[in-house]
């Protein structure tokens, strides 16, 4: 996400369905935290970047763990060669 990317937390949300209550809890925000972020309010950081993940992104941050991570960084910086290959091979097998 670029530095100066503004994110329309009210158009995705409608996007997908969700009403507020449904949509915040996701990121662990209070329906009122998000019903401010949603009015203007400025929303940090941390919250935009779990918002990508979760409602851009689709990933279930319940399910990633630190080890994940690291294993994903270790394959980018000294692999990348097989990080690419593996990239691509889970897309493939993603789509059928």
């Amino acid at each position: 996400m670029k530095a100066n990317e503004k994110i329309d937390a009210r158009e995705i949300r409608r996007k997908l369905g969700l009403n507020q209550q449904q949509f915040w809890s996701k990121l662990g925000v209070t329906q009122s935290g998000g019903s401010r972020y949603e009015s203007g309010r400025n929303m940090p950081r941390p919250v935009q970047y779990l918002l990508r993940l979760v409602h851009v992104e689709q990933i279930d941050i319940n399910k990633i763990k630190k080890e994940d991570w690291e294993v994903i960084e270790y394959l980018k910086s000294h692999k990348p060669e097989l990080f690419k290959e593996l990239k691509k091979e889970a897309r493939a097998s993603r789509k059928g």
